[in-house]
């Protein structure tokens, strides 16, 4: 039995490698966007590149807001993957009708409270083998 083994726990994020790069490209610029299905107007999240509804390929990117709130979290100490620090902070924050899978940056540990806000902070990961960015969702406690 042949096991496959990943090497890079990051996404693809260029165009080459995936059809949702806009996400990462927006991310890279501050802003959270998503899939909405142009056919029956479903809003996906994660973005998806086709509808589970209506099974559409035909989307639209629409812009999300920055402000979230906590819905529930969790924080982990120990088994974290190399280069993440610790303890790092695991949420599911409410954002509009959907709700994100996510960490929390720059947030003491101690202080996150269910129905906290929350701002949309990217967090900059390891480049891609070409030099080039890469980004993942992120937020932090609200000033």
């Amino acid at each position: 039995m042949t096991y496959f083994r990943a090497v890079d726990p990051f996404p693809l994020e260029s165009a080459d490698h995936t059809k949702l790069h806009h996400f990462y490209a927006r991310l890279a610029e501050g802003r959270l966007v998503t899939t909405r299905c142009a056919s029956c107007g479903m809003r996906a999240w994660p973005p998806r590149g086709f509808c589970a509804e209506c099974t559409s390929a035909d989307f639209d990117w629409v812009d999300l807001p920055t402000e979230a709130t906590v819905h529930a979290f969790t924080i982990q100490e120990m088994g974290l993957p190399s280069g993440f620090d610790s303890p790092r902070v695991f949420a599911i924050v409410k954002l509009e009708d959907l709700r994100i899978f996510t960490i929390l940056t720059s947030t003491d540990p101690a202080t996150v409270k269910i129905g906290q806000r929350v701002t949309l902070k990217p967090l900059r990961v390891t480049d891609d083998p070409k030099g080039t960015p890469r980004w993942l969702p992120a937020f932090e406690a609200a000033k």
